[in-house]
């Protein structure tokens, strides 16, 4: 599995935009299309929400193929 560490740039990042940044997707559209297909999970739940606020300290999974763990920069 790829682990990637994500630092946090304010109070928290949407889901969709999450998958972009790491470069996992080409755009925004195409992360709410991974999201909605039931690949995600965030902290070991599937999760469905495109627009999940995700925050310092969470763990995002795609398909068990990519961790990203999300860092607080401070």
């Amino acid at each position: 599995m790829q682990i990637l560490e994500f630092d946090l740039d304010g109070e928290y990042v949407e889901l969709h935009i999450l998958l972009k940044l790491c470069g996992l997707v080409d755009s925004g559209g195409m992360g709410k299309q991974v999201v909605a297909s039931g690949v995600v999970s965030v902290d070991g739940a599937q999760e469905l929400r495109k627009t999940a606020k995700i925050r310092a300290g969470q763990v995002v999974r795609v398909d068990d193929q990519v961790e990203i763990r999300v860092m607080d920069p401070a």
